[in-house]
């Protein structure tokens, strides 16, 4: 998109590039989503940006009407598969903040210094600034909706200092953390903001349609007991899981959600999903959401995978029949992998005999999945054995910024692997859009979206689950 287009998105308020770009108004020093409803800038006021950090680093602050943090993250993180693509995955997974942009660089192969030229010359933003802005948001997910003291919030979003925490506040939001948690909305509940043993309660954005029971019925028809439960009624589900993370653990619910927001004109601008995540370790916030966003596909562009596939004279009835249809992905990639080649039955044998027990079980959740050290340390043989043993060891990187080209060489280099399962771990675990099964069949003209073309073909019954 050239400016001109971009500002013709902001005077029509279209919501499908929210999260796409951002813009700023220099009379004001307010940065806006697309979609904001104040009243539209002149264009000669405009000034676009790639990132929020790059919006914040040029002086501007947040808009406290349309929230532009809180929108879904770009599509194109996903489908790239070069080094920014890579590096936005994985800042996005909290990286920078538990082992700086040194970390960063290592795990893309790249020196800091090529990392944050890179970023910085393409989104305006280097891998700092990024994970500040981020740091920022999830700053303020606490402050409004928790009673956690300041203190605590200023460590848990990832700042080295209460100092350096307000700054930030102060300079995105023009408010302190305090005048945050004063003004905050009542979310639905009466002005009273909840502890932190009730939870932390999250509204997870999408963009356009979003097919809720298509994704609850595959979550169900996957789900291993005593990681994983799903109940309620159809089109009233709630999935629960639980989740090992870097400075803790947590349990996760989330809730489906029926229909799509409408607006007055009949688009679908998008939507979200009622959640609530209990951790042990407030610090990990950052990262539980972004792997519950893979997990559910939230930061997907329907648009332009629907207009893509809709163009196919096979799968146009079937993008008709269910627009807004996901490719789910995977909370933990590691053990996707895992269960992608055991299957089900086996998964929960793994769980009952390796799986670590919950200080405190929940409902059905009674288990962390097992890590692929212990799996490889108890059952060292066949298939399972290779795979657990080339993860826990490094020989295979399945981390939100792992080369996926060099993911599959790694997997199918391992004794007994085939390549459908392979397809299967690339498309969920790698969260790849444009993965294709093994064999001729399927059109090029599919492409960059051939993993959500097939989510169609099983959806309608003209393929089998792997």
């Amino acid at each position: 998109m050239d400016e001109d287009t971009r500002y013709e998105a902001v005077r029509s308020r279209d919501a499908r590039f929210d999260g796409e770009f951002f813009f700023a108004v220099e009379t004001t020093g307010i940065y806006c989503r697309p979609s904001c409803p104040a009243v539209t800038p002149k264009r000669r006021n405009v000034r676009f940006f790639a990132t929020a950090a790059a919006a914040q680093g040029s002086g501007f602050r947040a808009c406290r009407r349309c929230r532009p943090d809180a929108v879904p993250g770009s599509a194109e993180w996903n489908v790239r598969a070069d080094v920014v693509g890579r590096a936005m995955r994985l800042i996005g997974d909290g990286v920078v903040d538990r082992e700086g942009v040194a970390g960063l660089a290592t795990r893309l192969g790249y020196s800091a210094r090529q990392v944050q030229r890179q970023l910085t010359a393409e989104l305006g933003a280097g891998p700092v600034a990024l994970a500040r802005a981020q740091r920022a948001h999830t700053a303020r997910v606490l402050v409004q909706t928790t009673e956690l003291p300041i203190t605590e919030i200023a460590f848990a979003s990832g700042f080295a200092s209460v100092r350096q925490f307000n700054d930030t506040v102060r300079e995105v939001y023009a408010a302190t953390p305090t005048e945050l948690r004063t003004t905050a909305p009542d979310g639905g509940r009466g002005g009273r903001r909840v502890t932190p043993s009730a939870g932390i309660p999250l509204r997870l954005a999408y963009r356009g349609r979003y097919q809720s029971g298509a994704v609850f019925d595959l979550l169900a028809g996957e789900a291993v007991p005593g990681v994983e439960e799903i109940g309620g009624e159809r089109g009233r589900r709630t999935y629960r899981r639980t989740l090992r993370l870097p400075h803790g653990t947590g349990i996760v619910a989330v809730g489906e959600r029926a229909g799509s927001a409408r607006s007055a004109s009949g688009a679908h601008p998008g939507g979200w999903l009622d959640a609530r995540l209990h951790l042990t370790d407030p610090r990990d916030l950052t990262t539980a959401v972004g792997r519950l966003r893979r997990l559910l596909d939230l930061d997907a562009d329907p648009y332009a995978v629907d207009e893509r596939l809709g163009a196919d004279d096979r799968l146009a009835p079937l993008v008709a029949a269910r627009p807004g249809l996901r490719s789910p992905g995977a909370a933990d990639a590691e053990e996707l992998a895992v269960r992608a080649v055991a299957g089900r039955t086996e998964a929960e044998r793994l769980v009952r005999r390796y799986g670590k027990a919950l200080d405190a079980p929940s409902g059905g959740l009674t288990h962390l999945f097992p890590e692929p050290a212990v799996l490889a340390g108890a059952e060292p043989h066949g298939t399972l054995g290779a795979l657990t043993a080339a993860l826990a060891d490094g020989a295979v990187h399945l981390d939100p910024g792992a080369d996926r080209e060099d993911a599959e060489a790694a997997l199918l280099a391992l004794p007994g692997l085939d390549a459908g399962t392979v397809a299967v771990i690339r498309t969920r675990a790698l969260g790849d859009p444009d993965v294709a099964p093994p064999g001729p069949g399927v059109p090029d003209s599919w492409r960059p979206w051939r993993s959500y073309a097939l989510q169609h073909l099983r959806a309608a019954g003209e393929l089998d689950r792997p």
